[in-house]
């Protein structure tokens, strides 16, 4: 049977450049790699046939030489159109990139990485000050620690850790799948390399062991609520000696009594009475420093919002500072004894259009309106 045009089978366009060809071929061999479909003999031959065409135009000599002449001996010693191997073209660069994804990687950085001991989170709750001012404290995690008695190697003895008979070591059992080599993490020593004769009587094999641990933790000044602190190489201990995972600390910041924070601003709701609002006064006002002495000019407003810069919440690990926003809450008194209302009612009498300007102006509007 003729062999069909390598363009065709990968189902690209003569032009197509280096990287097209390296997707093409990439779609083609995750679809039919013998590993997706076993005892498939017509996926396999279309696998086949795949491989030796992106063998072919990813080289840029051997893709001039098939344009020129088509199928030729490329390889020289194969036969006339024959398959010879993958020799050229960075091949090995996209099946790393391929079967990476399908099978996972079998190198011992990864096997190593595949044993990882996992990663916790630790929600800790703290006060509003404490996360402004920045907190220093200890906290005590339940967690999987390397085997006292093994020091994480899983075995009862240092003898008793040898080279593992399946694969002699190299962690991994290859297979073949017609004319390629497949490679798989040995399932024998899960691609340690090693097998262990005995293991340990505390951690039975796992080389960890379950104890509670005492952690001195520095919270920077500035986090807020959902902000995470990572400790790398606190989470729990690895299979067998692999590294530990990592711990999060999922940071919670109660509620203020009457701060409340808009990123690194801070505000606070400041009542005042209505005398003086109009006459004017001197008051103490709150911030994260202890009281500050606030100026309230004549006539304010309700509802009137002071700022006092860069005395907010700080940046976390930085320089910066936020700032504090004082709103002016005009408090109207309430049980008011008979010479109050009796002053008030007098007040009343005195008042005129220059005293109350946006009563005044409001009611030049509504008459406007009505016209």
């Amino acid at each position: 049977m003729p062999k069909r045009d390598y363009y065709e089978v990968l189902g690209i366009d003569k032009n197509a450049s280096s990287e097209e060809i390296k997707k093409a071929f990439r779609k083609k061999a995750l679809k039919y790699h013998p590993d997706r479909c076993p005892d498939d003999q017509e996926a396999a031959e279309l696998f086949r046939e795949a491989s030796e065409a992106y063998e072919v135009l990813s080289s840029p000599e051997k893709r001039q030489q098939y344009d020129q002449f088509g199928h030729v001996d490329l390889n020289g010693g194969a036969g006339a159109g024959g398959f010879s191997g993958f020799s050229g073209g960075g091949f090995g660069d996209i099946f790393g990139d391929i079967f990476g994804d399908l099978f996972g990687n079998t190198s011992k950085q990864s096997r190593q990485q595949s044993y990882r001991g996992d990663d916790l989170v630790y929600q800790l709750t703290i006060t509003f000050l404490q996360a402004a001012k920045g907190y220093e404290t200890e906290i005590t995690i339940p967690h999987l620690s390397q085997c006292s008695s093994c020091k994480g190697t899983g075995a009862k003895t240092p003898d008793d850790i040898e080279t593992c008979p399946q694969c002699r070591g190299t962690g991994e059992q290859r297979t073949q799948q017609g004319f390629f080599m497949m490679a798989r993490p040995c399932s024998r020593c899960r691609g340690q390399g090693k097998s262990i004769r005995r293991t340990c009587s505390t951690c039975r094999g796992q080389g960890s062991e379950k104890v509670n641990k005492t952690l001195k933790i520095s919270i920077p000044a500035g986090v807020d609520t959902n902000s995470k602190i990572k400790l790398s190489g606190e989470g729990n201990a690895g299979l067998q000696g692999s590294p530990a995972g990592d711990l999060y600390l999922n940071i919670v910041v109660s509620a203020h009594p009457f701060f409340r924070r808009e990123n690194y601003d801070i505000y606070c709701d400041f009542p005042i009475s209505m005398t003086q609002a109009a006459l004017g006064a001197e008051v103490e006002v709150p911030s994260l420093d202890g009281k500050i002495r606030l100026t309230i000019p004549p006539s304010t407003q309700n509802n009137k919002i002071f700022r006092l810069k860069g005395k907010g919440i700080p940046y976390v690990n930085q320089r910066q500072v936020g700032d504090l926003f004082i709103q002016v809450i005009v408090e109207i008194p309430t049980n008011l004894s008979r010479k109050q209302k009796d002053l008030l009612e007098e007040f009343a009498t005195l008042e005129n259009e220059a005293s109350s300007p946006l009563q005044q102006s409001f009611a030049d509007k509504i008459k406007n309106f009505f016209k």
